[in-house]
């Protein structure tokens, strides 16, 4: 489909872009943040990499959600699908909203079988050509939007284990400690059971954990 084609040439781009080695540029951000925040976290707030059980890592103050996720070579397609709209840009760039982002890293997203801008329903109803052309491509925005939606926890950082929160979708969703076969404590959002790999980051409104899996976004 044309769509498809173009849809994951612009990914790509954006992942090339967020993936490439530092130049004497500014960390990638919005224009407002340029002079807000300074170009490097100060000493002592290095990016945090820790077990998903881990609940000791520093918090980085001078850092919000739309900066470190830039950062995360794991998390480059998520991280674009998150600026494509305002809904999802915005809770990562506001400092007075504190939100826990589910991000499932790359891999996971190259291999869904159904991709975030497709919806079965959008097949049912048109076919194959569902994505064609100029009402194809809203409602492939739409879909889009709704899966990252459904990947974030607005208003709700530090999120406790066993409370239920809302995503920006509007699905219940809460998080347990489990033992996997092997004895490791592991974190899984319920009720989907998707295992939390790690929490990648603590900043200033939030924190970002990767996901082994994805949420259900229909």
């Amino acid at each position: 489909m044309k769509f498809f084609a173009l849809l994951q040439l612009s990914l790509f781009t954006a992942a090339t872009a967020a993936t490439a080695p530092p130049t004497d540029q500014q960390p990638l951000r919005r224009p407002e943040q340029q002079q807000r925040l300074p170009p490097h976290p100060p000493p002592g707030h290095l990016p945090v990499m820790m077990g998903s059980s881990g609940n000791d890592s520093q918090v980085q103050p001078a850092v919000l959600l739309y900066d470190i996720l830039g950062t995360q070579r794991s998390l480059t397609t998520f991280f674009s699908l998150t600026r494509m709209h305002e809904s999802t840009s915005e809770p990562l760039s506001d400092a007075k909203t504190n939100t826990t982002v589910l991000a499932p890293n790359n891999i996971i997203i190259d291999d869904l079988p159904r991709k975030p801008w497709e919806n079965p329903g959008d097949y049912a109803a048109l076919g194959e050509q569902a994505y064609d052309g100029s009402g194809g491509k809203d409602r492939a925005d739409d879909n889009m939007r709704k899966f990252v939606e459904a990947h974030l926890v607005v208003g709700t950082s530090p999120w406790e284990a066993g409370v239920k929160a809302k995503t920006a979708a509007g699905t219940e969703v809460w998080w347990e400690t489990k033992t996997d076969k092997d004895g490791n404590e592991k974190r899984v959002i319920m009720p989907d059971e998707v295992v939390v790999d790690r929490v990648a980051s603590r900043v200033a409104n939030g924190e970002v954990w990767i996901l082994n899996g994805v949420l259900n976004y229909a």
